[in-house]
């Protein structure tokens, strides 16, 4: 068994949540110690729609703190990571049959000025005959009206969450589970893990963080031995990918005749990413996977708005999660359960606390692990001030945070790579791309190529300093090669990591 000693914070959850609060508890000075009983962003984290967004359409139920609180998170994390996180203009085909002019005009209105908007183009109306954005839209939509959020490689942003706490201090453990955890004698929580290989460890915490996700609640009852009068509501939304089949970097909005909306945005270059769906959700969240009668529902939306019909054959890949969301006692209709967050703080006089997470998004992560900190005061008062607002992520520390530049500069430093190579090494890596390639004087130096732009390089990086140890986590967590790769590629490659 590994005794890991004392620690101030214990976390439960290797998720964008758990990760954001590592990385800022172990920033203030506190010992950290995070188990995750799989790899991080296995769950939720890395099937979101991979947008770091307002909520346009939460300003219909009056989410307005959350709307706006989100807004000026999309620009606080688009200064941290502008080589995974970037703008993106979104195209909302007018359907007059859902809402009316005004009601569109009205919240992109609100949307433009409730975060107080800086980096990003405001919203403008587009006349879909003359705008090459209509090209790819049936002709009975005119107008449409167009507004900025960004997109997100979700997972990465884990990663780098977590990387960043790491070297701060923290520690990480994946495939790590928390089995039990109770209260000391010694005023202290006991938390006894097991790993995936059946190797067991534990530590004392002088604090525990229950940031399950959609185990929030087995943790609190299971693990932890405690009741909760919170609870969450799970639903789970299923992405489709296809290849695009548009020109220009835009995405596209396409609203329903149930209300709902539909992203349909630019994906690893030659692809695009449709969805998501809102069903609630019973059994394992592990277990979940896209139904037939999603995948219809997701033709249906956007076949209703697009001028070449898609096809079931179309389809290249889909993937599905469950959105562990506070149940606010909503309608039956999942899209109208509340995305804001609340933490349940179990904190019996003298004893150590236990702190659980219910809800958040991904693009509001950063700012929950700023409240979640501040509800631990009691049990910290010598820690550090709030700092991540103005730090940036690992590989994020871009001049002037500027993408095409930092390109620019590197393929300067490497001019034998590939372009396309360079841009995949610049976005995923950032700064980081430089100790990745240090030394490497040519094609040579990436090792066995595996398939389309994996070499063995990179394989031996993530592994090395990203804690890839699955083929999966590979393919399609740490990197989208997989989604490149044919299958006899995929396969080789599964072959050559598990005898590594």
């Amino acid at each position: 068994m590994t005794d890991y000693g004392i620690v101030d914070i214990a976390i439960i959850g290797g998720g964008v949540n758990g990760a954001g609060i590592a990385r800022d508890a172990a920033g203030r000075g506190l010992k950290v110690l995070l188990c995750e009983k799989g790899d991080l962003a296995e769950g939720t984290s890395s099937r979101s729609g991979k947008l770091v967004h307002g909520g346009l359409r939460y300003l219909e139920y009056y989410e307005f703190r959350l709307v706006r609180e989100a807004l000026i998170e999309r620009e606080v994390l688009l200064r941290a990571a502008p080589h995974i996180i970037w703008p993106m203009r979104f195209v909302l085909p007018h359907s007059p049959e859902q809402r009316p002019a005004w009601m569109v005009r009205t919240g992109l209105f609100l949307y433009d000025h409730l975060g107080g908007r800086k980096m990003l183009p405001g919203s403008r109306k587009l006349d879909l005959r003359k705008a090459p954005e209509g090209r790819a839209i049936k002709k009975d939509y005119t107008t449409a009206f167009e507004y900025s959020d960004c997109w997100v490689d979700d997972a990465r942003l884990v990663v780098l969450n977590a990387l960043d706490a790491k070297e701060r201090g923290a520690t990480i453990l994946t495939r790590t589970a928390a089995t039990s955890a109770r209260r000391g004698e010694d005023g202290l929580w006991l938390v006894s893990m097991k790993g995936a290989d059946g190797t067991s460890g534990s530590v004392k915490a002088r604090a525990l963080v229950n940031s399950a996700g959609p185990w929030v609640e087995d943790v609190v009852g299971r693990v932890a031995g405690r009741n909760t009068s919170y609870r969450v509501r799970l639903v789970k939304g299923s992405h489709i990918v296809v290849p695009k089949f548009w020109d220009g970097p835009q995405a596209y909005l396409f609203q329903n005749d149930d209300k709902r909306v539909i992203f349909v945005n630019p994906y690893e270059g030659n692809l695009c990413l449709i969805g998501t769906t809102d069903i609630p959700y019973e059994g394992n969240p592990a277990d979940v996977s896209i139904e037939q009668a999603e995948i219809d529902y997701l033709l249906r939306v956007v076949n209703r708005y697009a001028a070449k019909p898609l096809k079931q054959e179309d389809i290249v890949s889909s993937f599905s999660g469950v959105r562990p969301l506070y149940d606010n006692n909503a309608e039956a209709n999942a899209s109208a359960v509340t995305r804001d967050y609340v933490f349940e703080v179990d904190d019996p006089e003298g004893l150590p606390p236990l702190l659980s997470v219910f809800g958040g998004k991904i693009t509001t992560f950063r700012k929950l692990a700023e409240h979640a900190l501040d509800r631990l005061t009691k049990t910290f008062p010598q820690m550090g001030k709030a700092w991540t607002a103005d730090a940036t992520l690992p590989g994020g520390d871009l001049p002037d945070a500027d993408f095409p530049a930092f390109l620019s500069a590197l393929r300067a430093e490497f001019p034998w790579l590939p372009p396309n190579l360079a841009e995949h090494y610049a976005h995923l890596y950032g700064t980081r791309a430089r100790a990745l390639l240090s030394g490497a004087k040519g094609m040579d130096a990436l090792g066995r190529h595996h398939g389309a732009l994996l070499y063995g390089r990179e394989v031996d990086f993530l592994r090395d300093t990203e804690w890839a140890l699955t083929p999966a986590d590979v393919l399609t967590r740490r990197t989208k090669h997989g989604l490149h790769m044919s299958v006899d590629e995929r396969l080789a490659f599964e072959r050559t990591m598990e005898a590594a």
